[in-house]
């Protein structure tokens, strides 16, 4: 709990909490020997629903009363990261903030599990061979990089992320829907892609 607090003295961060009453708190800095009082806001369980591709977990967090979230923000149950994908209020009114409290449910994507994205490789004859990756959240994908996957090797010409298409440039896989290129035989792969074989199999 020290770590939470810094002298407003001196700004050290070598904090003892010397007492506690509830949400009451006496600490001291060990550096200039202030000592001051706070109070810890009021944490209220909420209950969040944790996707991991095609499962969804239900688990609750536990958020400080009145503070406000959003979507995009990181919040950490008891084993996992979790960015919010959806705020759900009462009468299933879906917002994209609000604060705790007014809360109905949380819906989030999980941070420590790999990121699964799309790879559709065009083939001759206009046919096209579509895979689903998974990969870790911060490895990158360049433009016009050659990987492979499944036996086939392609070219990326665009990657779809979850704000635009990019047709030059790179992406984080955390922030990838998908890849696509033309199949180019024989070339050679920079790296190869693992394909995804759904929860079941990960988990075991």
């Amino acid at each position: 709990m020290e770590e939470w607090f810094t002298c407003p003295e001196c700004g050290s961060d070598d904090v003892e909490v010397i007492k506690e009453r509830g949400r009451e708190l006496t600490l001291k800095c060990n550096e200039c020997g202030n000592v001051w009082h706070v109070t810890l806001p009021k944490l209220v369980k909420v209950p969040l629903i944790v996707s991991k591709h095609e499962r969804s977990f239900k688990t609750e967090v536990e958020l400080p009363e009145g503070e406000e979230i959003k979507v995009g923000d990181v919040v950490e149950t008891e084993d996992d990261e979790v960015r919010i994908t959806g705020i759900e209020l009462e009468g299933d009114r879906r917002v994209e903030k609000a604060r705790i409290g007014e809360i109905k449910t949380l819906w989030g994507e999980s941070l420590t599990y790999p990121k699964v994205i799309k790879v559709s490789i065009y083939l001759p004859k206009g046919l096209t061979q579509a895979f689903k990756v998974k990969v870790p959240r911060n490895e990158e994908f360049v433009v016009g990089e050659v990987l492979e996957v499944g036996g086939y090797t392609f070219k990326v010409e665009k990657i779809k992320t979850e704000r635009k298409m990019i047709h030059h440039g790179k992406a984080k896989a955390d922030e990838i829907i998908a890849l696509m290129g033309h199949e180019i035989p024989r070339a050679r792969a920079i790296r190869g892609l693992e394909i995804y074989r759904g929860y079941a199999k990960e988990s075991k």
